[in-house]
């Protein structure tokens, strides 16, 4: 099956088998994927939390409101965090990145204050989502995307000072009569001419 029919059987799971397990090698490859995913100039701005079965993916699922039955089912949970403080990203970019790279955050990024550079931080983790559930569907391993959790509780309970959770994906095998499959609940996009153009 190539990526394109991939994509078009992917789905985001509602019900996921408790039994069923992503094995460590399949784990291992999501985190070197995770590892390499783009993001403007390099920045890396990212934290990346396996949560395997557990006492403390159960304290997650209490703070994860209607996603509390998929983090508990689910083989992992991955949490997708971002820098906390923009003198922190300063300091990562300044220590790995090129004088180029470094400049153009200063020069164009910065100055636009601190809350636009929280949100052009938290963009460049987005990226990474992106990358995540085009390499599950690529490897037949089923997720959701969350962003129905209690943020700040996942922090609490996570104790990461630097980093704060934006949002988290749970990912396993679904359950063969999960009803948001598309079998049962066909995918539904606008037409492709609608919201792609060619000039």
């Amino acid at each position: 099956m190539n990526f394109l029919d991939k994509m078009k059987t992917r789905y985001t799971v509602k019900k996921y088998n408790p039994q069923g397990n992503i094995n460590e090698e399949q784990i291992s490859q999501l985190k070197e994927i995770l590892n390499l995913s783009p993001s403007s100039i390099n920045s890396q701005p990212w934290n990346f939390i396996f949560v395997n079965r557990g006492e403390l993916k159960d304290q997650l699922a209490e703070v994860s409101f209607i996603n509390k039955e998929k983090v508990l089912d689910c083989s992992h949970l991955i949490i997708f965090q971002v820098l906390k403080n923009p003198e922190d990203f300063e300091k990562q970019i300044e220590e790995n990145l090129p004088e180029g790279a470094v400049n153009y955050y200063k020069t164009r990024v910065k100055p636009k204050g601190n809350e636009s550079v929280k949100s052009w931080l938290g963009h460049q983790v987005y990226l990474s989502l992106g990358v995540l559930l085009s390499a599950c569907a690529d490897m037949g391993i089923d997720s959701t995307p969350m962003e129905g959790i209690e943020p700040e509780q996942y922090d609490e309970i996570l104790k990461n000072d630097k980093y704060e959770t934006l949002f988290a994906v749970a990912i396993g095998e679904k359950l063969d009569s999960d009803a948001n499959q598309p079998k049962f609940n066909p995918k539904s996009r606008l037409k492709a001419e609608k919201v792609i153009l060619e000039v």
